[in-house]
């Protein structure tokens, strides 16, 4: 399994971007996808999963701001993100655990990552 982040940028106060996650070289339909993101100085931190069953978790800053969503037939998983803040900003990657949104430690096939900046 091998994952691609797209679709982060710049983006102003208030506003929104929806990052992409595809994956190729499997299906994702056994998996559970978490997005994850890490600023400067901070450790890395999960901001949502969504499970195989599409059951979906979030940190709590991002309640109601973000959506997570999976399109298994596109293989893509999608974090729409909302109502963004200067506190958004960070670099945000997709990786995946079997089944469930389990410990951070069970996530792999980390992607690259793509830079969210939130600025004025």
């Amino acid at each position: 399994l091998h994952l691609v982040e797209s679709g982060g940028g710049l983006a102003q106060p208030g506003g929104s971007l929806r990052l992409s996650c595809i994956a190729t070289g499997d299906t994702l339909d056994q998996y559970a996808i978490g997005w994850f993101r890490q600023a400067p100085g901070e450790e890395r931190e999960r901001v949502s999963c969504i499970s195989y069953t599409g059951g979906t978790v979030y940190e709590d800053s991002v309640k109601g701001r973000f959506t997570i969503s999976r399109d298994n037939a596109e293989k893509k998983v999608y974090l729409q993100m909302n109502s963004l803040n200067p506190e958004d900003t960070a670099y945000y990657q997709c990786a995946a655990a079997f089944n469930i949104c389990s410990a951070k430690q069970n996530f792999h096939s980390w992607g690259q990552g793509t830079q969210v900046t939130v600025s004025s």
